[in-house]
């Protein structure tokens, strides 16, 4: 009797050692490495990381910042109030005199046509006045320059000046368009959709296009789909931004202890964590810790900032959390299906393109596991020694 006790002492021992074999770690681990640093957890490679319970306002959180990315980061934008000439643009300078026999004018005609590209140093030169600054001058500006500089040279002249290619204000669309090219911004200001439709629109659906948007040390990304819903994300461009459309169909990956493991493809303009589970077959009844669902993502900054507060986030920072080459922070989303509401906020959570669901067996299983383990050879020795006996 007292050998039985022994090995289910042990057996107790073993298991809370984590010696049973497993497809994962338990709702355990995760929460007790969540939070630590670098030092803390013992490994010169581990991920820093934090937990962030779905709940309400996290869910209404992340679903926010979701449809309102490049607004949140570029803000709206707009048409330019002063458009001004740019190094490059290619201008025409119209030239008109009174008199008939003027610099610019003959008996046939009372005006000439000047085109001028404007060079490195934001001058371009015109006959008879020399070099003009045009760079970072309006239209009208420039025009006031060149007629000063004519007052005491033609008769009575007035000056005309019109815009040709505008090399400055190009904003360059490249990736999965029709036809990526560099495109000039009109006058009055255009959005990501319109340079988008100048360069030949999407080559494929909006929910599998993803629109990344860089301006100077900027960069925001966001589904083409969420733009074409949510006009306020249709923000202006602005010259010299690079815009990169990339068809990516977008797939989450189930792992643990649900029915499907492995990717999974989103097969709509968007999921949410509850569709994502079901996609995914459900969990097992028999096996599965339903205060254990995870999801792993790495996430936007200044949703982890929100999420978190911007204290706990620096301390992160300083304790070893490290961004991807995107630029986004690992998080990981805990989701208790144990509780009512489950079923309301699950359906408010955006589930992303590359998430990573992990469902926990619960810690029962590896008991039972272990038990099964240990009678065995503990039977086949109970046989032997039986048949040693007669």
């Amino acid at each position: 009797m007292k050998r039985v006790v022994v090995v289910a002492i042990v057996c107790a021992g073993l298991a809370s050692c984590e010696a049973v074999p497993g497809a994962g770690p338990l709702a355990s681990d995760i929460n007790s490495q969540a939070g630590k640093s670098i030092s803390d957890v013992h490994r010169s490679n581990a991920a820093v990381f934090e937990i962030v319970d779905v709940n309400a306002e996290s869910a209404r959180t992340v679903a926010d910042f979701s449809v309102g990315m490049l607004k949140r980061r570029f803000g709206i934008g707009g048409a330019a109030r002063n458009v001004v000439i740019g190094v490059g643009d290619q201008l025409r300078v119209t030239i008109f005199e009174a008199g008939a026999d003027g610099l610019f004018s003959t008996q046939d005609s009372k005006k000439t046509d000047i085109d001028v590209i404007v060079q490195p140093d934001g001058k371009a030169a015109i006959p008879y006045v020399g070099l003009v600054q045009f760079s970072g001058r309006t239209l009208e500006q420039a025009r006031q320059a060149v007629l000063s500089a004519l007052a005491n040279k033609a008769v009575e002249p007035d000056v005309i000046i019109s815009s040709g290619s505008t090399s400055s204000r190009n904003v360059t669309v490249s990736g999965a368009v029709g036809k990526p090219s560099m495109v000039p911004l009109g006058l009055s200001g255009e959005t990501i959709m319109e340079v988008i439709a100048k360069a030949g629109g999407p080559a494929s659906q909006p929910y599998e296009s993803y629109v990344t948007l860089a301006r100077g040390k900027k960069t925001g990304t966001v589904l083409l789909q969420s733009i074409v819903e949510n006009p306020s994300e249709n923000i202006y461009v602005e010259p010299k931004d690079q815009i990169f459309v990339t068809h990516d169909p977008r797939t989450f990956t189930a792992l643990g202890e649900v029915w499907k493991n492995g990717r999974i493809p989103f097969g709509s303009n968007d999921v949410n964590l509850l569709e994502s589970i079901a996609l995914a077959g459900g969990g097992s009844d028999e096996r599965i810790d339903a205060k254990g669902y995870f999801v792993f993502r790495y996430e936007e900054p200044e949703i982890v900032s929100d999420l978190l507060s911007p204290e706990r986030f620096h301390e992160l920072v300083a304790k070893g959390m490290r961004p991807n080459k995107e630029g986004r922070y690992p998080i990981v989303y805990r989701f208790d299906m144990s509780v009512a509401d489950s079923l309301i906020v699950g359906q408010t959570f955006p589930i992303k393109n590359r998430d990573v669901i992990y469902a926990s067996r619960h810690p029962a299983v590896d008991i039972a596991k272990f038990v099964r383990m240990v009678s065995a050879p503990l039977a086949a020795a109970r046989t032997g020694q039986i048949m040693m006996n007669q």
